[in-house]
């Protein structure tokens, strides 16, 4: 095949608008024994040399005119993901040489190799191709760490993703999941025993925490010939007619079982309780039980609000997911993985947030969670104006809550009961002495007390001396 037929409409014929003569650059860039591939300006693939298309494999022409996306996640497949591995910082686009490290995402976890990427410009500035020169050799386990000039945390955060997506999430089919706290390590670790098991699992967490994600990955980290259907049911929702239906349809489904998620069990009714019960354990086809919740179901029978048999059958293993506010180390990386989900979803491509930016967001309480910091992302990824989210980005209510935090909180002063019903009686005894003259038997009356009592209070609030009273 010669060299020249690589390139496929839109190609350098029509690249980022300018012109180029094709049969000049092939000329020059393919005979060259490092790899390397050529962008246009929308980050689209639209050249690879033959030491490139050898590196990566028999799939490489089929990338030609596929757009790279700034993802790491496993949510790509084929040649979507394939391209992902490939693409640059989006700070490329703004004219600047950077060295990032990339992968062919083939099945095993080590393959990447660094590789600069420089953006040729044109006379007035607009980018006419980005040329990316890969590394002949794979990058070892104990490769340095690449020195970043401008200290970019998020390319940081985006090549530590790749490889936690690399290494860890192949392993444990929980690539949704992420983080590096002891926490996170200890769900995954129970996830992957429960994947290789049909027994029952219960994810107890906050809401919004990711048990969902969790589950599906329990679910679909399993055999794929066993694992059947998953099917989600909101337990708060529930009556008898709809456990009834969805448990006929799981039985009659092609793969004749499948996965029943109970969202919220600790929701669930006591008619619903004593339905399941009596059901599941007679099922004649295969069926795995996810529950989720925000209390051990096995706590909930002393308090005579569970069924304890049911409670057990759905406890066999239990996975707990802390809050977000309880495992901050976490957030960066997490929130890195968010922003490159909506790259994946739209044509925009954000490298990540700037430093300032993290730092507000990690001061957040985070009430909402994982949902809540993936909404804020999303928010922040359809504001953004460059190619990382700035702290004045975010959503408003992080900076009032972060206004707030700064200011300190007015010392509340404790009501003394006691001193303030004695002032009262003070300032209601100098009145009715006021309107009596000094008149005593009077103010007595006016205050609706004997005399007797009046001396005493009068005494007892230090308003005369006792020997004053007496004259």
């Amino acid at each position: 095949m010669h060299p020249s037929s690589v390139l496929r409409p839109p190609s350098f014929h029509t690249m980022s608008r300018h012109r180029f003569h094709t049969a000049e650059l092939v000329k020059l860039l393919e005979p060259a024994a490092q790899p390397l591939y050529v962008l246009d300006d929308d980050l689209t693939i639209i050249y690879l040399n033959e030491a490139c298309r050898n590196w990566l494999g028999a799939d490489a022409e089929e990338l030609l005119g596929r757009k790279c996306v700034y993802h790491s996640g496993n949510e790509l497949t084929g040649l979507g993901r394939m391209a992902a591995g490939l693409c640059p910082p989006p700070a490329v686009l703004e004219g600047r040489e950077v060295l990032a490290d990339v992968t062919k995402f083939s099945d095993q976890p080590t393959l990447f190799r660094r590789t600069r990427f420089v953006p040729l410009r044109q006379p007035d500035e607009e980018i006419l191709c980005i040329i990316a020169l890969v590394d002949p050799q794979d990058l070892g386990e104990n490769t340095p760490e690449i020195a970043i000039s401008e200290s970019n945390e998020s390319q940081e955060l985006h090549e530590q993703l790749q490889r936690f997506r690399q290494q860890t999430a192949l392993r444990y089919r929980a690539e949704r999941v992420v983080g590096v706290t002891p926490a996170m390590r200890r769900a995954r670790a129970q996830a992957k025993v429960a994947a290789a098991t049909r027994a029952s699992v219960l994810l107890l967490g906050p809401p919004g925490s990711g048990r969902r994600h969790l589950a599906e990955s329990i679910h679909y980290g399993g055999p794929a010939e066993s694992r059947g259907v998953l099917v989600p049911l909101e337990c708060g929702l529930l009556d008898l007619e709809l456990i009834q239906s969805t448990l006929r349809s799981l039985a009659l489904g092609p793969a004749g079982g499948g996965t029943l998620l109970l969202c919220d069990a600790d929701q669930l009714s006591a008619e619903s309780q004593a339905e399941l019960a009596s059901i599941l354990p007679t099922a004649k086809y295969p069926l795995r039980l996810i529950s989720t919740a925000t209390t051990p179901l096995v706590d909930l029978p002393p308090r005579g609000l569970f069924r304890e048999d049911l409670a057990a059958m759905l406890s066999t293993i239990t996975i707990e997911l802390p809050s977000l506010a309880k495992r901050r180390d976490d957030l960066p990386l997490l929130a890195q993985a968010l922003l490159e989900e909506q790259n994946a979803r739209g044509s925009r491509q954000l490298g990540g947030f700037t430093p300032d930016a993290l730092d507000r967001l990690c001061a957040y309480s985070w009430p909402g969670n994982v949902a809540e910091l993936a909404q804020v992302v999303a928010e922040s990824h359809a504001r953004a104006s460059g190619t990382l989210v700035t702290r004045d980005e975010l959503p408003e209510r992080l900076r009032l809550a972060a206004e707030a935090a700064a200011r300190p909180r007015r010392k509340e002063e404790p009501i003394q009961l006691d001193e303030f019903i004695a002032h009262i009686e003070r300032e209601l005894i100098r009145r009715a002495l006021v309107r009596s003259k000094g008149n005593k038997t009077k103010a007595a009356k006016l205050l609706g007390l004997n005399r007797p009592r009046l001396y005493r209070k009068m005494v007892q609030l230090g308003l005369e001396e006792e020997g004053e009273i007496e004259k």
